[in-house]
C-alpha cells in the first residue's frame, strides 16, 4: 500500500516564475528526505463552481493560479517520518518566508491507498 500528501496552493502570478524555481527546491527537498516521489502540477481546466470547486475553497483571488502537489511514501510512518525531516529542514523556513504563496489558504492532507497495487 501507498500514503499520499496533497497539497492545493494558490499562488500569486506576479511571482509565479519564483514559485517555479522553489517548485525545484520542493521536489528535490521532498526526495532527500526520502519521499518516494513528489509532483506538482498547474491548474488548467478548474472551473468555478456554483456551490464549491477548488476557486471557491482557496478564496482563488484574480491575480492567483492553483498549484496542486503530490508526494508518495510507502505507508503513513514513512510519511510522517519523511515530513518531521523536512519541516525541520531550512529550506522550508525559506518557502514561508519567500510570500510566493499564501500558506494559509493552502489545503493539505494526507491519503491512503484503498485499491491493491
Amino acid at each position: 500500500m501507498a500514503y499520499v500528501d496533497v497539497f492545493v496552493t494558490p499562488v500569486r502570478l506576479p511571482r509565479e516564475a519564483e514559485y517555479l524555481d522553489w517548485v525545484a527546491v520542493s521536489q528535490k527537498m521532498w526526495t532527500d528526505h526520502g519521499a518516494l516521489s513528489y509532483l506538482e502540477t498547474r491548474a488548467e481546466d478548474v472551473p468555478l463552481g456554483k456551490v464549491t470547486s477548488f476557486p471557491r475553497a482557496l478564496h482563488l483571488e484574480p491575480d492567483e493560479i492553483i498549484y496542486l502537489a503530490f508526494a508518495t511514501y510507502r505507508d503513513r510512518a514513512h510519511r510522517d517520518a519523511v515530513n518531521a525531516r523536512i519541516m525541520a529542514d531550512p529550506r522550508m523556513k525559506e518557502l514561508a518566508l519567500a510570500g510566493l504563496a499564501d500558506l494559509k489558504r493552502m489545503i493539505f492532507g494526507g491519503f491512503s491507498q484503498v485499491s491493491p497495487d
